[in-house]
Order: structure tokens, then sequence, then C-alpha cells
């Protein structure tokens, strides 16, 4: 007898939001074809084999029955009804400490006193010149690192240090990024019936969900679900929940939160661990906020995206190609070298899944906003996918120029996406195009894939 692993997205769905698994029709009144309505979705998560492996997946949710195909105009008749779920806003945030990539060795080896590795220390070196970063946000800095040493060892009692950084720090990020949202979105905060916090840097009770609700003022009775340990395919996770959460309850407005910082896996050098070292050339502090919800009301609502269908699935066998763990010490990173290679091998066959009711098999007729992860998963992905040049160039703008945030990655991707398409004059918010993807992937290996629909760029 096969072991099944329940899905937390169905759990959300039968349970939290109360629908009836014999039914295909929302309770907004979408209603989806039998094949992918929501009796057909097994609570179980099929894994993903490696590339040499027969393919299988548990089934995306296909929210939609437009059943439009691409094009390459502004949306049109085969556009989403109203009552998917749309993002409404996105605001993102920073530390004001920036670090440059081309400084980063020096610095790394100073703070960490870790200067007489100069063999270890070149070899760092040339592991940042190829990472295509330019410049990285980070909370820590030297004064924080001088008065907790212990962090900069490779392997020291550390975690009330880093607690004490990160448990007020994340979310006080956090709602830097969900005011900008707020703000504009245009509409009261005591119009937010949700909020869905998604963070890999702090574990702690009451949560961050709980601290940021306090920090904006929101109501006591505002719906919190926290996120934690799921690394950077979070970013997907979150827009997911949010989608079905807006989508079967009424008049619902969600906001979304990644909060995420360094703090907790910063560590010094090491030769034994190299994996770990290279991350710290890539790994950088962000928090994106977005606002989620269905029906959008045009006379005050602008909506920039919406999601048309959101899916999970795994890569079997992969689980330790990227590991984390919390212990004394902080996070500590074990990553693969193959990490690309696998994701790169399995996203043609996800994309299908994903695509195919709408009769998409062109990935160069998408507009692509994908984790960025670092320059060998984005060469990979471009390489394997014979993707044009341009398709990925917003994801290398936001890994240049911003590094590797983990879960807010994508979101800050989605939020350059909508920012370039604008500036470039472009007919809709994806670059001119009507559908796009939006991709995460992290510990797992897991992928996270929502369909996308653009919406015109009023002139």
């Amino acid at each position: 007898m096969n072991a099944q692993v329940i899905s937390p997205s169905h759990l959300v769905l039968s349970k939290s939001l109360n629908l009836k698994s014999s039914s295909n029709t929302f309770q907004n009144g979408v209603r989806i074809p039998q094949k992918h309505s929501y009796s057909s979705i097994p609570p179980s998560c099929r894994p993903l084999p490696c590339p040499n492996h027969n393919l299988s997946s548990r089934p995306f949710f296909y929210c939609s029955t437009a059943g439009g195909r691409h094009s390459d105009q502004s949306a049109g008749e085969g556009a989403p009804p109203a009552t998917v779920a749309s993002i409404l806003s996105i605001g993102t945030a920073n530390p004001d400490n920036i670090i440059y990539q081309d400084d980063y060795p020096d610095y790394y080896f100073r703070v960490t006193k870790s200067e007489h590795l100069t063999s270890l220390k070149d070899k760092f070196k040339r592991a940042c010149d190829k990472t295509m970063i330019r410049k990285r946000h980070m909370v820590l800095n030297e004064e924080i690192l001088k008065d907790n040493p212990n962090m900069c060892e490779y392997v020291a009692p550390s975690l009330d240090a880093r607690q004490n950084v990160v448990v007020p720090e994340v979310p006080r990020l956090g709602s830097e990024a969900a005011a900008k949202a707020i703000e504009e979105w245009g509409q009261p905060k005591s119009k937010i019936t949700h909020v869905v916090f998604c963070t890999s840097s702090v574990v702690d009770m009451p949560g961050a969900d709980y601290q940021l609700s306090k920090l904006l003022g929101l109501s006591p009775s505002v719906n919190r679900f926290m996120l934690c340990q799921q690394g950077c395919f979070a970013g997907g996770t979150v827009l997911r929940l949010a989608k079905d959460l807006a989508e079967n309850n009424k008049d619902a407005r969600i906001l979304v939160v990644s909060s995420e910082v360094t703090v907790p896996n910063f560590r010094g050098p090491s030769e034994a661990n190299f994996g770990n070292t290279v991350g710290q050339a890539l790994f950088a502090d962000g928090a994106a906020a977005i606002i989620v919800g269905s029906n959008p009301d045009p006379a005050v609502e602008r909506p920039l995206f919406q999601l048309v269908s959101a899916g999970q699935t795994f890569v079997a066998g992969t689980e330790g190609h990227m590991h984390g763990h919390f212990g004394e010490d902080g996070l500590n990173f074990k990553m693969s070298k193959d990490i690309p290679d696998t994701i790169s091998s399995n996203i043609g066959e996800i994309l299908k899944r994903a695509f195919s009711p709408l009769g998409i098999s062109d990935w160069n007729s998408l507009f692509w906003i994908s984790h960025p992860g670092g320059r060998a998963i984005v060469d990979q992905l471009e390489l394997k996918l014979g993707l044009d040049k341009e398709k990925l160039r917003t994801t290398r703008h936001v890994l240049s120029e911003y590094g590797n945030m983990s879960s807010a990655c994508v979101l800050f991707t989605l939020d350059e996406m909508r920012r370039r398409s604008a500036a470039e004059e472009k007919t809709t918010t994806g670059d001119g195009l009507e559908w796009g993807v939006l991709l995460g992937f992290g510990p797992g290996i897991t992928v996270e894939t929502i369909v996308l629909h653009s919406l015109p760029i009023p002139n």
C-alpha cells in the first residue's frame, strides 16, 4: 500500500473554506470543468520523479473555464472572468544596508576573521564573480557582527543572538512592504480580511503574522495564516493559498507578505561545506507584499494580474539536494551542484500540465516570472526550454540588483515585470503578452506553478 501525503491546500479547501468536494462550482459562482473540479483532486501529493523516470504529479487547480488560446495582444475574448483572483497591488522593501558584490569577498573574510584562508578566499571570490549579482541588501552589519562574534564562526552556539535580531526585524520589514501595497491599493485597512505570511527566517510565538497585524493596525479578527520553513518556493505557495481564499470567501481581500533575512544562515566559510559558503554569495534580505482579491471594484481597484491556476509538485528523490537545518548555530544549508539541472530537466513537463488546458505549448509566447535562484538555474532554464534571451531578463535583473531573497524574490520579479512593462509602454502588464507563468522552487525539490493572465495598461 502506497503511503499518502496529505496536501495542505486540500485541507484548506475542504476544512478552512468549507468547500463541498462533490461540487465543481465555487462559492463565487465560477464553474470549472469536471476533470478539473476539486472532487477530482485526491488528498495526496504524488511525486514528480527525477528526469530519467516517467513523470507524475498532483493535478493543478484550474479555476477558469476561459479556455482562451494565447494571443500576442492584450486581454481579449479568452480572458478569465472577474471572479478569478487578481493581484490588486504590490509593495516591496529592503534594509538600508547595501553590500556590493565586488567588495563582498574582502568584507566577508574580514568580518569572519578568515583572511588567513587565502586559497578559500580566492575560490569564494571566483564564485562571487559568477553570480551575476551586483548588490544585495542585508540587515546584518559589522556592528551587529562585532557584538555577536559567534555568528561569524562556521559552527558556534548563536541561535539566541540571531533570534534577538530576526524576531522583531522580520515582521517590521514585512510591514514596510505591506504599507506600500496597501497605499497603492488605495482602500482602508479594515477591508483586509485575511493575512498570509511566509518566512524561513524566524520561528517564534506569537508569530510574525501576529506581529505584522499589530504593526499595521489590522483588525484583531483578521484571519491569519503563518507559513514557516518552506524556503524559496513559498512565494508561489502564498499566492496559491491567497487565490483559494479570494475565490471562496465573498468580498475577501488577502494581504500576502513574504519577509526574509539572512541573519539565521550567515556564518563563516567552510572548505568542507563549500556549497554553504557559496550560499553566502547568493542570499539577501527583502520583503514583498501583495493584495489579492476577486471581483475587483472597477471604481477603486486596478488589478494587475489574474491568478488563473495554481499547483505544486515535488521531484522524487531530491530532498537532499537543498537541505536546511536549524540548530544552536543557526540555519545551516547544504546545496547540491545538481540543483540547476534537476529543476530545468523537470520544468518542461510541469509547464505542459499547467498550460495544456489553454492550448499553449510555445514557452516563448509567455511572459516569465521565475524565482531567480542563482545564475546557473536561470541559464539552465533558458537552455533546456529554448527560451529567447529577453524572456528571463526581469528575473536576471532582480537577481543582479537584490540577490536571492528566498520566497520574496519571485514577488519582486512580478513587481519588476509590471513596472518595466509600463515604463516601456507595453500594452499589458505582462510585457505586452496575455499569458504568463510564475515559478517558485525550493527544498524538496518543490515547484510552485501559477498561470498568470496579464491585464491592459491604461493609456
